[in-house]
């Protein structure tokens, strides 16, 4: 109840009188997270706490269970997770204010806010993969497109 009551306060601190709250870019957001460790709350209760691996893994859990095959990356002025393998990843993207040390997550589809968090430095919580391993594939890594075999040319 008491932290809901802090949420509730620091969100009305947004609506209040006029505070320098900066919306970051790509750049912005990627040097402010990279390496670093998100922690926050999101407008429905639940926590999280992700380090933000410079391979482009989050790893920790997000507010409901520990992540596996959870990735981050920038695109533009936002900073988007996937989670889960592809066949059944689910994508959620952001915008990022910053007011003072505190970070306001927009939804980006319809711009409401959806969770408030810190920027530790580095992995304090050290966070891992809990023994089971992932990458990030081409569609965070922006890993270069694989060259097409001749096999692959024959089959189309």
């Amino acid at each position: 109840m008491r932290s809901g009551l802090l949420l509730l306060a620091a969100l009305a601190a947004l609506h209040g009188p006029a505070r320098a709250v900066e919306r970051l870019d790509g750049d912005t957001i990627k040097r402010a997270f990279e390496g670093n460790t998100v922690s926050g709350r999101y407008t429905n209760g639940g926590f999280f706490t992700e380090f933000h691996d410079p391979d482009g893994r989050a790893l920790g859990h997000n507010g409901w269970q520990p992540n596996r095959d959870a990735c981050w990356t920038t695109r533009g002025d936002q900073v988007c997770y996937y989670y889960g393998p592809q066949s059944d990843r689910t994508v959620h993207c952001f915008t990022v204010e910053l007011n003072r040390d505190l970070y306001i997550l927009r939804n980006a589809g319809n711009g409401q806010i959806n969770a408030l968090a810190s920027v530790e430095p580095g992995n304090p919580r050290k966070h891992g993969d809990n023994g089971e391993s992932w990458y990030c594939d081409g569609l965070i890594s922006k890993a270069p497109e694989v060259p097409m075999t001749r096999r692959r040319v024959a089959a189309r």
